[in-house]
């Protein structure tokens, strides 16, 4: 999910838990449940923003300055103190369920403190990961930020209060960074500039920031609709407007100049070592760059005579760059006039597997689901992605399609492969049931590690002909885009970072050997310049999965349910590759 919104719940402060090493379990047990809990509340405290994502209020006007160096030393104490505590239980004594949060935190606080090693602080924002664009999309009236009460209102003018320091430290961190050599690409922050750019209005009424206005609830006093009207237009005049444009501003006149022309960390001081921890970070393995390298270049392989075969079967006659480029260009994969046309097709997808989705499941999940078009300001630098419902249901989960021209919107993209997983049975699936699981310890419920979420996500989409589609080619072949775009990945992550290979040679290596635009290829090369190894957490994840499930079918049998399989993936929420696969083979054991 290009930005799920996905909750490290890791960061927090105060408490100091004087936990003690009890032999009698039951007690343990209540004592490590209610430090799991100090640990999930405290950090709600420090990522205000995680927590309004899931629906919980108490924090809506906060935002943590979280590039300053007291910030920094606060998260720092917060994990080493967990770390402490959680060293005052014996794992042994502790049941199986808190066994498996005591490695998922165990190895979650290791992460979090190793990785303040490296000055992620000097590159505050990029084009895909930014708070001024989770800002533009919280303060549009329409996204997780709720505007329903006079408090709501308030609430959003304090955190807007508070983004005008953060955005003074961001300069002052890429300035520092500029000077140690660690720097964002040219290509990067071309893209950024205009992002900033866009959010500078002369009339506050053209903001976006004016959209809660636009809402105003018609409860509200004619008295309380007129102050808040002129305190946000104040606030978009005088905080959200200068505070973009010092932004903009100092990106195109004093950054860009000093952004590097190279494209991978392995260019900057110490970046292959850093690159290296987010390996293990993204992918929550012990994976050698290497290793992964590798396995990209098998995979890539391997789906490619999947490819040759659909491009036979269709009676294509040129070579597989030839079919990529009639894919892309010939009309009739081109039939939508408007975007309704096309979240409508996608609805008709979901309605299709409906059937096959209930064999295949014992649950779904009671948190409403929505599709709609991303937001315009946002799009052109979008991919398709998903944002989560609140815990209580109240917000729907939200697939959010990007289209720029509906006219142009082609269907084999890989339609149903998206929707799989960007939707259902993939992010709103996993994230929502997790959520929903009120037995899970909060840290469970709303926490997540990059490989298990989008390996399930990307795992979701090989289900597509159990779930009754890819019946047509052409949209089987958009499915083998999507695996053969992650494939691509495991092998251009590496090489930008690793190897020295340009974004030049990424994008030609990518348009190479999938059906993508020069535009979209180049949006996804810079996506992983910019937050290097997510994208391998994908293909390592579903691997994963994949694999399990393969040996499972093997060793029961008969015994092999594929709805249980599916239910004990999912039932005890994400947890780190190692953590998650010896979980499975306890529960294929029970099984037998």
């Amino acid at each position: 999910m290009k930005k799920i919104v996905l909750f490290a719940v890791c960061i927090s402060i105060l408490l100091s838990c004087k936990q003690k090493n009890i032999s009698d379990s039951g007690k343990s047990n209540s004592e490590f449940a209610a430090m799991c809990e100090y640990y999930y509340q405290d950090g709600l405290k420090l990522s205000p923003i995680s927590a309004t994502y899931i629906g919980d209020e108490r924090y809506n006007d906060l935002l943590p300055n979280d590039g300053s160096q007291a910030f920094i030393k606060e998260y720092k104490d917060f994990n080493q103190r967990y770390l402490d505590s959680l060293g005052k239980f014996n794992r042994e004594d502790l049941g199986a369920d808190e066994k498996l949060s005591f490695d998922y935190l165990k190895d979650q606080l290791d992460m979090n403190l190793e990785g303040l090693k490296y000055h992620s602080e000097y590159l505050p924002f990029n084009q895909m990961f930014a708070l001024p664009l989770t800002m533009g999309q919280l303060g549009s009236g329409t996204g997780a930020q709720p505007f329903k009460t006079i408090k709501n209102y308030e609430d959003w003018l304090k955190r807007v209060t508070a983004f005008s320091v953060w955005a003074d430290t961001a300069i002052a961190n890429f300035k520092k960074g500029a000077a140690a050599g660690i720097v964002l690409p040219k290509a990067l922050v071309i893209k950024m500039i205009p992002q900033m750019q866009s959010m500078v209005v002369t009339n506050p009424e053209k903001s976006l920031f004016y959209g809660p206005i636009n809402l105003l609830p018609a409860s509200f006093s004619t008295m309380d609709k007129q102050k808040l009207t002129k305190e946000y237009r104040n606030a978009i005049t005088t905080v959200i407007v200068p505070t973009y444009k010092r932004l903009g501003d100092f990106l195109q006149n004093e950054y860009l100049p000093k952004a590097r022309t190279t494209s991978g960390y392995s260019a900057m001081p110490g970046g292959l070592e850093w690159y290296t921890y987010l390996v293990k970070q993204q992918t929550t393995t012990n994976k050698t760059p290497e290793e992964i390298y590798q396995t990209g270049l098998k995979e890539v392989a391997r789906i490619k005579n999947q490819m040759d075969s659909i491009k036979n079967l269709v009676g294509f006659k040129g070579d597989l760059k030839a079919f990529f480029e009639y894919m892309k260009t010939d009309k009739k994969f081109m039939p939508y006039k408007t975007p309704n046309e096309i979240l409508a097709a996608f609805e008709n997808i979901h309605q299709r597997m409906k059937p096959n989705l209930k064999k295949m499941f014992d649950v779904e999940p009671k948190t409403p689901f929505e599709i709609r078009q991303t937001e315009a300001f946002r799009a052109a630098s979008a991919s398709a992605e998903y944002n989560q419902g609140s815990a209580d249901g109240k917000r729907p989960g939200i697939f959010y399609v990007p289209i720029l021209n509906a006219k142009t919107f082609n269907t084999t993209s890989g339609m149903e492969s998206l929707f799989l997983h960007e939707a259902i049975p993939g992010h709103h699936y996993q994230i929502s049931l997790t959520q929903e699981n009120k037995s899970l310890p909060n840290f469970r419920r709303f926490g997540g590690h990059n490989a298990y979420v989008e390996g399930w996500a990307l795992y979701c989409e090989s289900l597509g002909k159990e779930l009754g589609l890819y019946q047509d080619p052409y949209q089987h072949m958009g499915a083998l885009g999507d695996e053969m775009h992650r494939a691509i990945r495991l092998v251009v992550d590496v090489a930008i970072h690793t190897k020295n290979m340009s974004r030049e040679e990424a994008i030609k290596y990518m348009t190479d050997n999938e059906a993508i635009s020069t535009e979209g290829a180049t949006a996804e090369i810079e996506r992983y310049m910019g937050i290097p190894a997510q994208a391998l957490g994908y293909k390592i994840g579903a691997m994963k999965i994949r694999e399990l499930r393969t040996k499972y079918e093997k060793e029961l049998g008969p015994k092999f349910k594929l709805s249980a399989f599916h239910t004990a993936v999912l039932k005890d929420g994400s947890f780190p590759l190692s953590v998650f696969e010896s979980k499975m083979d306890n529960w294929a054991e029970s099984q037998k």
